[in-house]
């Protein structure tokens, strides 16, 4: 458990798909941010391939918030061909702006797809429902996780 302000906490990162199943999932102390986190998550996901073979590791498109906005994220997204589409903070807009023609170009955004980001709130609202998840009654992040991962599994079988 890692301290925020209010209390003890955890953060479920994760990464999902387009009908709200959980593809991937890490959990992390209160106070660890969300934008080191999403090279971790990404790196978990594994889809297996209806006909067999290597399983799939790199989605179509990325959508994140704001949160997940950063220069690092942005240049790994480049290297691994994903598209995404994750909202600038105002700051880097700012400093980018700034710079000049040395600040880079803006970044692309689809705001139709942009509208598309409640569908990992959707999923962690559903992992919510589960009461064991939401109120976190496990001391033991590894006995969380599982519970997590659980919870995850009957969201699958529906």
């Amino acid at each position: 458990m890692g301290r925020s302000r209010g209390g003890f906490t955890t953060k479920i990162h994760l990464v999902s798909d387009g009908r709200c199943r959980p593809l991937a999932i890490l959990i992390t102390p209160g106070q660890w941010g969300d934008a080191p986190q999403l090279i971790s998550v990404l790196d978990r996901v594994r889809v297996p391939r209806p006909a067999g073979g290597r399983p799939r590791t790199r989605p179509s498109h990325l959508c994140g918030d704001k949160a997940h906005s950063s220069r690092r994220n942005r240049r790994y997204l480049r290297r691994r061909q994903i598209r995404h589409t994750i909202p600038e903070r105002r700051d880097q807009r700012a400093n980018r702006q700034r710079r000049g023609s040395r600040g880079g170009r803006p970044t692309g955004f689809d705001r139709a797809r942009c509208s598309r980001r409640n569908e990992v709130e959707r999923t962690i609202n559903a992992l919510k429902g589960f009461r064991a998840v939401a109120t976190r009654y496990d001391k033991r992040a590894f006995v969380f996780h599982g519970t997590v991962t659980l919870a995850a599994i009957r969201l699958w079988l529906r």
